[in-house]
């Protein structure tokens, strides 16, 4: 009964937390699109980071432009199949980090989501002008840590008997 109650309780910690960063994701959108729509780039280190408001309606990098159902499929796919996942992760203080990589990966697929349902685009507005790198949003970041984070907890850190420890396909 215990570890029950103690599951519920990292399941509601999971959906607050990722509740949370959405918010987070959409008042930085929120703002952004309302102090920057329409101006010129506001440069915050010059030569290097501006903020550039953007309306994306492709993927990363506007790759796949106008595919909007797709990525709301992918969204939808992703709203069943992290918590799913996270369930399944051992309560145990080796595992702290997937469980945070499973909130920020689907805070950030949430957060484009909302966009694309509401706008029909993605709001995007930090561009690191130094390398002319893509215009991002702060869901982008979320995403992109967490994939860089699972990586290297998965080649340096996590190792094959841990990952027999989460069983995806029983309880």
């Amino acid at each position: 009964m215990e570890q029950g109650k103690t599951k519920l309780k990292s399941m509601l910690y999971f959906f607050l937390c990722t509740i949370l960063f959405v918010c987070i994701d959409q008042a930085s959108k929120q703002a952004a699109q309302q102090m920057l729509r329409g101006k010129a780039a506001v440069s915050l280190i010059p030569g290097v980071f501006e903020l550039l408001y953007l309306e994306n309606r492709g993927s990363a990098f506007g790759l796949m432009q106008g595919q909007k159902f797709l990525f709301l499929s992918m969204a939808g796919l992703m709203l069943f199949l992290i918590p799913y996942l996270y369930a399944r992760i051992p309560l145990t203080r080796r595992f702290w980090y997937l469980r945070m990589i499973a909130v920020l990966f689907l805070s950030g697929a949430v957060g484009n989501a909302i966009d694309r349902m509401v706008n029909g685009y993605v709001i995007d507005f930090f561009y690191v002008s130094l390398i002319d790198f893509p215009i991002f949003n702060v869901a982008d970041i979320y995403v992109t840590v967490s994939t860089f984070l699972l990586i290297v907890l998965m080649l340096f850190y996590y190792k094959d008997e841990d990952f027999e420890q989460i069983h995806i396909f029983s309880k």
